[in-house]
């Protein structure tokens, strides 16, 4: 009966993960369709907007350090299951709202809830898994986020929205996969058992977590977060507008953004294990950085039409880079001090998600347009495709040349 449970219980903590990156995601990915609508109700600025679709990655860069301390000392059930509790409180409260302040207050508390979550689920691969696993499942749970932001953004207008007419029932009716993932959380998720190898290399390594603040490759994963999230979260924030600008209607700019995210499903869910098979970690990720630089280029000049190969090559490109950076995260530190490397990662890099979709909503209210953020968004990219080639290369191949030069 152990043994049977030993076999089981990764891959059933590995499903509520993917679960819970659905439901924190999705009440934040439900905003974009609507933004023009919230604009027009609440009489918001462009920057006030752009405010309110990040304001879950501000306070996921505030918490995310804590949350990661937090879930190393208690416990990924208790942390995750208490962050999605207030996930559900600060999603149905959205639903309250009449104004900005109250809005982006309440938004606020739903992103506490996102900061005490995120850190749990990169630690539980790393807790749960194997390094040979390690690829697959990072991919498997990455593609419950996807999905947590590609349904928002593709139903939102054409089926939720017409449920109530209101903005208010939208948030209302994205926040029910939260409560339902919440009871399955605290009903299903249990700790690894205290015999068991991954429990002792957590209690044991707590004294010696602190030589994460000084791993250079860490701190490198977490600047790189910082450009891929502002780079995603500028364009799944803003895309839907971009493509307004060239012609489009509300429904076919959300639809279009959700294609970047929709490819994300397979290619998170591939490339982890492709690069295994490789041998080879970074080359997925400045071969990515390469292409989003080239992509903002060329999205200066496209047509409504070639907007469609604009979203494709850049949901190939940041879900690689995207999936790669969790991978990296779960191989470049032990499993007991995952949590904290992943908040640190988290801060760093979800301070970028707040200030890319926030300059881009200012930029918009200046000049009308989003080509000078396409720029900025150019030189980010060639920042990390720098920081990307300092990456140590975690592949298999290196490995095994390491070995062979070893004296």
């Amino acid at each position: 009966m152990n043994q049977e449970r030993e076999l089981q219980n990764p891959w059933l903590m590995l499903a509520c993960a993917w679960l819970m990156g659905f439901a924190m995601y999705a009440p934040m990915l439900s905003v974009p369709p609507i933004i023009h609508i919230l604009m027009r109700e609440i009489h918001m600025t462009h920057a006030q907007a752009g405010l309110i679709f990040a304001a879950p990655l501000m306070m996921l860069a505030a918490f995310a350090i804590p949350s990661g301390v937090l879930a190393d000392r208690i416990g990924i059930r208790k942390a995750a299951g208490i962050g999605i509790i207030i996930i559900i409180i600060g999603s149905f409260l959205r639903g309250t709202a009449s104004n900005f302040e109250t809005l982006l207050a309440f938004t606020c508390i739903y992103g506490a809830g996102f900061g005490m979550v995120y850190p749990n689920l990169p630690k539980i691969v790393g807790t749960w898994f194997p390094p040979e696993k390690i690829g697959l499942a990072t991919g498997i749970y990455a593609t419950g986020i996807y999905s947590g932001c590609a349904i928002p953004l593709s139903l939102t207008l054409p089926m939720v929205l017409p449920v109530t007419n209101t903005f208010q029932g939208v948030f209302y009716i994205w926040s029910i996969p939260a409560i339902v993932v919440a009871v399955m959380w605290w009903i299903v998720v249990k700790e690894p058992d205290h015999g068991s190898v991954h429990s002792k290399q957590i209690i044991e390594g707590d004294k010696s977590s602190h030589r994460i603040w000084t791993n250079r490759a860490v701190w490198t994963v977490a600047i790189l977060s910082f450009c891929e999230n502002a780079i995603f979260y500028s364009w799944s924030g803003w895309t839907p507008a971009l493509m307004m600008m060239k012609g489009g209607s509300p429904d076919l700019g959300a639809l279009m953004t959700s294609v970047i995210v929709w490819m994300g499903i397979p290619i998170v869910l591939l490339m982890p294990s492709v690069s295994y098979k490789v041998g080879l970690r970074k080359p997925f990720v400045w071969g990515s950085t390469i292409i989003l630089g080239l992509t903002a280029w060329g999205a200066i000049f496209s047509s409504l039409s070639s907007g469609w190969l604009i979203v494709a090559a850049l949901g190939l490109a940041n879900n690689t880079f995207f999936v790669m950076l969790l991978v990296f995260v779960a191989e470049l530190v032990p499993p007991q001090d995952i949590g904290r490397a992943s908040g640190m990662q988290l801060t760093l890099g979800y301070i970028g998600g707040l200030l890319g979709p926030w300059v881009a909503g200012y930029i918009m209210d200046i000049t009308g347009t989003l080509d000078l953020h396409l720029i900025i968004l150019i030189g980010l990219s060639a920042v990390a495709t720098c920081f990307a080639f300092t990456l140590p290369e975690t592949g298999l191949r290196a490995k095994t040349i390491s070995r062979k030069v070893a004296p």
